[in-house]
């Protein structure tokens, strides 16, 4: 074995959307008995959902699936109206989790259904916080990924076009995207602030980093992440192999032949603890050169919902 050191991202991991969201959950779950209901993945991670689990939470993918009266969490995803009109006629006792950044794009989609625009949604169809932004105002809404979806569009009217995008997308894909969008619709009207999250854009920032100095990258997330397949493909597209893995469990020992320094990351909902059992692993290997890379400094940090700050200190 050919491996000599390994290089690890700052920022990784947690960013304050998820922290928020994994404290609402644990909250709510001292606060009331169990079970705790939450609508979808509160985060995108298998082992934060396995863990609430164990402890209470009950995931469900519909509200026909939560008796009349109980605990409901929405995720950090957010969701659609809808869900939430259906939850109130059950009376549900609610507590918001989505992304206070999620929340800004939802708002933004309604300001602009309001002004009469047609609003392009830039992300991936099926995604959790796509299906629930789309719901704020789905006859103004049309959802485009890739600068070929946005050739094919037809508008009311193309000087009415307006731009609001998933928070968890690939800087560099989505600049595409947005460039066919602009030269198709010259007068398209954007957010104030670019809805990209900051983690996303730092994570990405981070592995653009790592590249310079890495024969491989490893990203640590679970596969229905948005934001950790983002930055493989980040890698990837930088020329450097990377693989998305859930856990130390999934390293194959055939990616490490003839690499000499390992790059590591994780996406913004994987536990720092996966992290650690990954350089455990590499330790056992031998590899004694271990060098944190700081990009950019973060200090984030997302106040609680109103209904649950009294409870914080529990």
């Amino acid at each position: 074995m050919t491996l000599k050191k390994l290089i690890l991202a700052k920022p990784r991991g947690f960013c304050a959307g998820v922290e928020r969201a994994i404290e609402i959950v644990e909250i709510a779950l001292k606060i009331y008995p169990p079970p705790v209901y939450v609508f979808h993945e509160i985060v995108h991670n298998r082992f934060v959902v396995k863990d609430l689990g164990s402890r209470g939470a009950v995931f469900v993918n519909a509200v026909s699936e939560v008796p009349d009266g109980a605990v409901l969490v929405f995720s950090a995803h957010g969701v659609s109206p809808e869900i939430k009109n259906q939850a109130t006629i059950k009376k549900l006792r609610l507590i918001d989790a989505t992304c206070p950044l999620v929340t800004k794009v939802h708002m933004e989609a309604i300001l602009f259904a309001k002004q009469g625009c047609t609003i392009l949604l830039v992300g991936h169809e099926g995604h959790d916080e796509v299906i629930g932004t789309m719901g704020e105002a789905p006859d103004r809404i049309l959802l485009v990924d890739t600068p070929e979806d946005v050739e094919k569009l037809q508008v009311e009217n193309p000087d009415k076009v307006a731009v609001i995008t998933q928070t968890t997308l690939s800087l560099d894909d989505t600049k595409a995207t947005i460039d066919a969008i602009k030269k198709k619709f010259p007068k398209v009207i954007f957010p104030p602030k670019e809805d990209i999250c900051y983690a996303t854009t730092n994570r990405q920032t981070a592995v653009k980093k790592l590249v310079e100095n890495v024969d491989l990258i490893l990203v640590i997330g679970s596969e229905n992440s948005s934001n950790s397949k983002r930055l493989a493909e980040v890698a990837q597209d930088q020329g450097v192999s990377a693989y998305l893995i859930d856990d130390v469990t999934k390293i194959k020992p055939e990616w490490l032949e003839e690499i000499e320094v390992i790059g590591i990351t994780a996406g913004a909902s994987a536990p720092e603890h996966l992290v650690k059992e990954v350089l455990d692993y590499f330790r056992k290997l031998g590899v004694k050169d271990l060098e944190e890379v700081e990009t950019v400094p973060e200090n984030v940090k997302f106040g609680l919902p109103q209904e649950l700050q009294a409870f914080a200190r529990i």
